[in-house]
């Protein structure tokens, strides 16, 4: 096939031209550079580029990618978004409201300067903050008048990208900070307590001989369970009638600071080589069965009932070691412990089948997605004002926040297994950069040539001045150490880039964490500024 041939063909075939977008904009953000790329985002230069040839892609497909795209976001940042603003201090919440609401006050000084159409300034606030739900909602929020957000955001982009990434690598250099020093104090403090572990424990305690272990109160600590006890030469899991006696070694696995508390009460630790049969004795069990949710695990009796130990629950993607006070949920997976023919009989009371784990409810899917769109709908307003909608992108974002943090509304469940998730909403994301970055690219040289350099300048500030502004903020008024401090700021920039690039340099959890709790509250009010920025700006 020649290229006038192919030419012809992207033109009269627009879902071939659609998935041709998409393929070489993921080739074009595949390339790395200093470990740097565009990921996904790199559909969105391919797409201004067809936009800018005059091929076109099929009709709604833009809104059905929006959908998709901020439905997967809520479901996923939902468990986390509460929680974090929640917390008690919520400072790294407050941290990423500044580092947000500063880059929406020099984007919009900048528009107000420049005299930039509000599509525009909304667009470069995106791609300076390299957000695409902010995106997302600008680009719906303007519907048919969107065509500058897509240019915006490609100019802003890059250096959005580029700018996070060098700021945590060079600051940390020219401070010098040391980050494996800092990352081995937090190991060595409190933030050690909450790491989960297996202890392998002698008995010596007197006054527990005799006594059954299910009995001993170990359970009723706030997270920690004992799995197995050694018998015969090897671990082997605990059934209700096993007794303490001297000498006993126990293995418990728990939080480190309940394990701490439950080693003081049964003896001391062992560092004795045991072997487990972990294959054949430890298994993931889905609950399906409805009689079963609703009961916490003292009412259950695992171990009195089927002979088996539930050391771990995954509820939502989180994993959290339990006790007796839990309550089991639909789609929990719980880790149990036992011998095989007890976990067979526990797994047929949970209603476990083994293909349901990381199969998705279809029908809790489309009915999310109806009742989001339905949301998005309804006009909010006061009497006597202009009523708004939340629109396509934050009536399923607000549905999807709620599911993914009660777990379920009804019979509709806010669960969607991770690779599912993932998957859905980096389809959502081509899709709709594919639509935005087309209907761009015919306006692209043009705008380019009207406002020139202007706009790199601006999108450059926006990334910069709150970089500039939150680390002083961080480090005097809010007290974060410097691993904290970096971690928070690329939660607030939503850096994942930048988050990898910190990562590289030390092995320590605390910047992810800092960033897991300030990510989900700068995606939410980057998407309401966006809308802000429209309103102040058309």
């Amino acid at each position: 096939m020649n290229l006038e041939a192919l030419n012809q063909l992207l033109l009269d075939q627009p879902l071939v031209t659609l998935f041709a977008v998409i393929a070489v904009g993921l080739l074009f953000g595949n390339i790395t550079i200093k470990g740097i790329n565009l990921g996904s985002s790199g559909v969105l230069f391919s797409a201004l580029l067809a936009g800018h040839l005059g091929y076109s892609i099929p009709g709604g497909i833009g809104t059905l990618g929006l959908v998709l795209f901020v439905y997967c976001v809520g479901i996923g940042a939902g468990g986390r978004f509460f929680a974090s603003v929640a917390r008690e201090g919520a400072t790294l919440a407050k941290l990423a409201l500044v580092i947000v609401a500063l880059g929406g006050l020099v984007t919009w000084a900048g528009a107000k300067l420049l005299d930039l159409p509000a599509d525009l300034a909304a667009g470069i606030f995106a791609g300076a903050l390299t957000s695409t739900p902010a995106l997302a909602a600008a680009t719906e929020g303007l519907k048919e008048a969107a065509s500058g957000v897509s240019i915006g955001y490609g100019i802003a982009y890059p250096f959005g990208v580029i700018g996070v990434v060098l700021f945590v690598q060079v600051l940390p250099r020219i401070l010098k900070h040391d980050l494996e020093k800092i990352a081995a104090e937090h190991d060595a403090g409190d933030a050690a307590e909450d790491r989960v572990e297996n202890v392998l424990v002698e008995c010596t305690n007197q006054n527990l001989i005799g006594k059954r272990i299910a009995d001993s109160g170990v359970a009723n600590l706030n997270a920690c369970q004992v799995s197995r006890i050694f018998k015969d030469g090897q671990l082997v899991p605990l059934s209700y009638d096993d007794a303490f006696t001297e000498g006993l070694l126990l293995l418990l696995v728990g939080r480190s600071k309940e394990i701490a508390v439950a080693v003081d009460y049964i003896g001391h630790r062992s560092h004795r080589n045991v072997l487990k049969d972990v294959e054949n004795e430890r298994q993931q069990l889905l609950v399906t069965e409805r009689k079963m949710a609703g009961k916490n695990l003292r009412d259950v009796a695992p171990l009195k009932n089927y002979g088996i130990v539930i050391t771990r629950i995954t509820r939502l993607g989180l994993t959290f070691v339990p006790n007796a006070s839990t309550v089991i949920e639909l789609n929990d997976q719980l880790t149990s412990v036992g011998r095989p023919d007890d976990l067979k009989g526990f797994a047929k009371a949970v209603g476990h089948r083994s293909n349901a784990i990381d199969t998705t409810d279809l029908l809790s899917l489309s009915a999310g997605l109806t009742l989001g769109i339905i949301v998005g709908l309804i006009p909010i307003g006061l009497p006597g004002s202009t009523p708004i909608t939340l629109g396509l992108a934050g009536g399923p974002l607000f549905v999807a926040l709620l599911l993914g943090h009660f777990g379920r509304v009804g019979r509709i469940v806010g669960h969607i297994p991770r690779p599912t998730r993932l998957l859905l909403q980096e389809l959502g994301l081509v899709f709709f950069l594919a639509n935005a970055g087309v209907r761009g690219g015919g306006s692209l040289a043009a705008t380019v040539q009207e406002y020139g350099p202007m706009l790199f300048a601006l999108g450059i500030a926006v990334s910069i001045v709150p970089l500039m502004v939150a680390w002083p903020l961080a480090r005097k008024l809010f007290k974060l150490d410097p691993l904290q401090a970096l971690g928070g700021i690329c939660g607030g920039m939503t850096s994942t880039p930048a988050l990898g690039a910190i990562t590289a340099k030390t092995d320590s959890q605390v910047p992810v964490v800092s960033y897991v709790s300030a990510y989900p509250v700068a995606l939410i009010v980057m998407i309401l500024i966006a809308k802000v920025l429209i309103g102040l700006l058309a």
